[in-house]
């Protein structure tokens, strides 16, 4: 049996959506650093396959076929790639983050399940070969094999280093709703989506939070922010208390939603900030975090 593999919670700390190509993909550019916090995949060799789903959010995936969940089809892709069969295995997600939450928790997860599988071959197999799979399961699913901060382009598979940044320490917020992805996409497309997929101009490196809430606040958006608003108008009241509490230096809602986040100055403000809000709405799901470069 291999070690559980983390999977860690994805953030965008900005997403700039461009109009859908003739394929009907949205390009994206996207600062992108990862949590603390996130699930746990392990893998198992087994006499036959089987796949169990365990922990906090397990019962939101029930009803859902199993054959649709990211870590198969990241498993199938891979088997793809090398023209053979892996397993059987016993796969088993300790699911802690929401569903159709704005974290990339199904690619995380399938990222993690990646990295697993290619320790099981001797030599290992070569990352180039898992970020070829991860496409498969979508825009998120590169920079979550690699699980390092980046910035992400085009359809989520041009990775390039991100600038320096500082410990930060963050409050991941969600109201307890999902935000299915495809749905905010047709929001953004139906309001006649004008936005660009352009980086921004970034410094090498940020000081420190403080410098990083300016740049994103002055010159960086999150163009699926609003629709996922318009559509579930819960995200946008917890945006809004997010933005009016004394700890947060910036807030933003991640991805398609629906988790927001938001930078504070240090520990002490994010861990005040975190009880504050699990004592006024005990039905959010809350968690200070460590936002950075990820897996090392």
């Amino acid at each position: 049996m291999t070690s559980p593999g983390f999977a860690p919670a994805k953030v965008n700390l900005f997403l700039h959506v461009g109009a859908s190509d003739a394929d009907g993909y949205h390009p994206i550019s996207s600062l992108v650093a990862f949590a603390d916090v996130g699930d746990r995949v392990s893998l198992i060799p087994a006499e036959t396959a089987e796949f169990v789903v365990e922990g906090a959010f397990a019962a939101a995936l029930r009803g859902f076929d199993p054959a649709d969940n990211l870590v198969l089809k990241a498993v199938r892709a891979l088997e793809a790639e090398i023209g053979g069969r892996i397993g059987p295995l016993r796969i088993v997600l300790d699911k802690a983050m929401p569903i159709a939450a704005g974290l990339g928790g199904g690619s995380a997860d399938a990222g993690a399940a990646l990295r697993l599988l290619a320790g099981l071959f001797e030599p290992a197999l070569p990352r180039g070969l898992l970020l070829q799979a991860a496409a498969a399961v979508g825009a998120d699913g590169p920079m979550c094999v690699e699980s390092r901060a980046c910035i992400a382009e085009g359809r989520g598979e041009r990775l390039s280093p991100a600038p320096g940044l500082p410990e930060l320490h963050a409050v991941l917020v969600n109201p307890g709703l999902p935000s299915p992805t495809g749905a905010v996409y047709r929001a953004y497309d139906a309001a006649g989506a004008s936005g660009d997929a352009l980086r921004p101009s970034l410094p090498d490196a940020f000081e420190s939070a403080e410098e990083l809430a300016a740049v994103l606040a002055g010159s960086t958006r999150n163009d699926l922010e609003a629709p996922a608003v318009e559509l579930e108008p819960a995200i946008g009241a917890m945006l809004a208390r997010l933005r009016d509490a004394p700890q947060a230096l910036f807030a933003r809602m991640s991805g398609s939603g629906a988790t927001g986040f938001a930078l504070c100055a240090g520990e002490i403000e994010a861990q005040s900030l975190a009880e504050t809000l699990c004592g006024e709405r005990p039905d959010w799901w809350v968690k200070p975090c460590r936002l950075g470069h990820g897996l090392s």
